[in-house]
């Protein structure tokens, strides 16, 4: 993780404030989790033991997960704690000083101009879903908006933009501040 392979400065207060904030929106993600399963088990106990399955558990439950994701996806990003792959920075590490910085802020780049590209590309089918008040489920047995989801989509998408554009910010100072080895 980068944690390992870089020293991190105390954080700014902005930051500390960012983090702090998403924080609070993957805790809202883990306690929907915690009501996702709630939901379930009384569905399979109301299936099975008393014949009266919950309607919509199975739809709840999957656009669920997508919203999910996309609320801890932004404190993933900026705590450090997304998996990844640390193996080349393990190596070039010890090499140059300046590389695994470099690394980062590529890693960073890209992550913001792909989750940038994510947010723009479901801001469409958000604000249909909001002008035509799209639905979910059978009309007349149970149905839920999709609005909601989707700006859970587009927010979180807008938010990991954020979180790596802050990273690729931090890894450019510290690259700008670790002078360049003589192999380098």
């Amino acid at each position: 993780m980068q944690a390992d392979t870089i020293a991190e400065p105390d954080p700014s207060p902005l930051r500390r404030l960012l983090q702090g904030g998403l924080n609070i929106i993957a805790a809202v993600g883990t306690v929907w989790i915690f009501a996702i399963m709630l939901l379930i088990v009384a569905d399979v106990v109301g299936r099975n033991f008393l014949a009266a399955p919950i309607t919509g558990v199975a739809e709840i439950a999957a656009r669920s997960v997508v919203a999910i994701v996309f609320l801890m996806l932004p404190a993933a990003v900026l705590n450090g704690s997304l998996v990844r792959a640390d193996f080349l920075l393990r190596l070039v590490e010890s090499g140059s000083e300046r590389l695994p910085h470099a690394l980062d802020f590529v890693f960073a780049v890209v992550g913001t101009l792909l989750f940038v590209a994510l947010a723009v590309a479901a801001w469409p089918d958000t604000a249909s879903a909001w002008r035509t008040a799209e639905f979910f489920g059978v009309r007349g047995v149970w149905t839920l908006p999709t609005f909601p989801f989707r700006l859970i989509i587009v927010f979180g998408s807008a938010a990991s933009a954020l979180a790596f554009a802050v990273l690729g910010a931090e890894s450019l100072g510290r690259l700008s501040t670790v002078k360049a080895g003589a192999h380098e």
